[in-house]
């Protein structure tokens, strides 16, 4: 065989792989789609005290085992942003929205928007929900805070020697 066919038995490979790609995109968009009416069609304000955030496997996270028996098998070892809440007289542990998960304030009261055990919006009952820093994430972020850790130093060795400089010369 010759290089040239080679090189097109790849690229049909390739676009079959793209084409099998695009319809299970598709597939699980309206999927998706479908969940997210679900949960607005149950979802309803609650008054929950905070007691502990912690990011679990579901097979520790304390659910109920009704809950761990519906994960499928590849995402049980996978981590869950958790929350332990008080609501009422009840202890629960519900599950988080990832997008939200970092503004949940711990040992704090919240007005939070939930639909079964998924809590999908928080809302402080008094004050403001602290606000998050935002963490750079993958090798851009890191190098990122190399790079402002490295700034730093020679900022602060630059200094150094100019104070240094200034009390030579009195």
């Amino acid at each position: 065989m010759e290089v040239w066919q080679i090189l097109l038995i790849i690229l049909a490979v390739l676009i079959a792989v793209l084409v099998v790609l695009y319809f299970m995109g598709k597939r699980l968009q309206k999927r998706q789609a479908e969940q997210k009416e679900q949960i607005e069609a149950a979802k309803q304000q609650m008054t929950l005290l905070i007691i502990d955030k912690k990011r679990m496997r579901v097979t520790e996270s304390g659910l109920p085992q009704a809950v761990i028996d519906q994960v499928p098998k590849l995402m049980r070892r996978s981590k869950l942003p958790v929350v332990k809440v008080k609501a009422g007289p009840r202890v629960m542990t519900m599950i988080a929205d990832e997008a939200i998960f970092d503004i949940i304030p711990v040992k704090k009261e919240v007005k939070a928007t939930v639909s079964g055990i998924y809590i999908t919006d928080v809302k402080a009952v008094r004050g403001k929900l602290p606000v998050p820093e935002k963490k750079e994430k993958g090798i851009r972020g890191k190098i990122a805070a190399l790079r402002k850790k490295a700034s730093a130093k020679a900022d602060a060795a630059a200094d150094a020697a100019a104070s240094a400089k200034k009390s030579r010369k009195k």
